[in-house]
């Protein structure tokens, strides 16, 4: 049996936390490894506990979600973040997902759409509403980074456009009959020919610039 996927619960509404906690306990490849009530102590235990997946509240008393997403950016710890909010203002998830988060739902969602975005989020995949997909699209500069499209190879191009597919690693590996460690390198080489911070923008780039796999 493969591994259990580690998840962090942020959130500072205990009972949040709870219901959480009750669902995914009860899944077979899901283990719930620690709690935190705010950003920081999110940032804290996300450190200490290296999870997979932070299920992270993005308003929060002290340091909020986007402040913990970026500095866990800062820190460089693996995690994927999937946003749990009752927010649905654009202006309220977009910096998140600016921020490096891998998507966001809903905390009326149902259960178990929630633990399948937990395995999506962790198998690599970006969950992005396409409202949101667009107003993260209208932000950017009609010509960001065009110039730069020019150094990516053929293989770069058809990874990115795999990754704007929503393809995890292994499934681009799959697909380009590559191993999943060269497909890691190609996806590092891309974000750094077109200085981007992670997947997400990465995907948003590709959409914005008809690189599609």
């Amino acid at each position: 049996m493969a591994e259990a996927i580690k998840v962090l619960l942020v959130d500072d509404h205990q009972v949040v936390r709870r219901g959480l906690r009750t669902f995914l306990e009860v899944q077979d490849d899901i283990e719930v490894v620690g709690e935190a009530s705010d950003g920081a102590e999110g940032v804290a235990r996300a450190e200490e506990l290296r999870p997979d997946v932070v299920l992270m509240d993005v308003k929060m008393p002290g340091m909020d979600g986007v402040e913990a997403l970026r500095r866990l950016r800062e820190l460089d710890n693996p995690a994927r973040v999937l946003i749990v909010t009752s927010f649905t203002e654009q202006r309220t998830v977009v910096p998140a997902l600016r921020a490096g988060a891998a998507g966001y739902v809903y905390k009326d969602i149902d259960p178990d759409a929630l633990a399948g975005a937990i395995r999506s989020v962790h198998a690599g995949h970006v969950l992005l509403q396409p409202e949101v997909a667009g107003a993260l699209l209208s932000q950017e500069e009609a010509g960001s980074g065009q110039g730069r499209a020019g150094s990516l190879t053929e293989r770069e191009r058809e990874v990115l456009g795999l990754i704007a597919d929503g393809r995890s690693n292994r499934e681009i590996a799959r697909a380009l009959v590559l191993s999943e460690k060269t497909v890691k390198t190609h996806v590092s080489n891309i974000l750094m020919k077109l200085d981007l911070a992670d997947r997400t923008q990465a995907a948003l780039w590709a959409v914005r610039h008809g690189v599609t796999g």
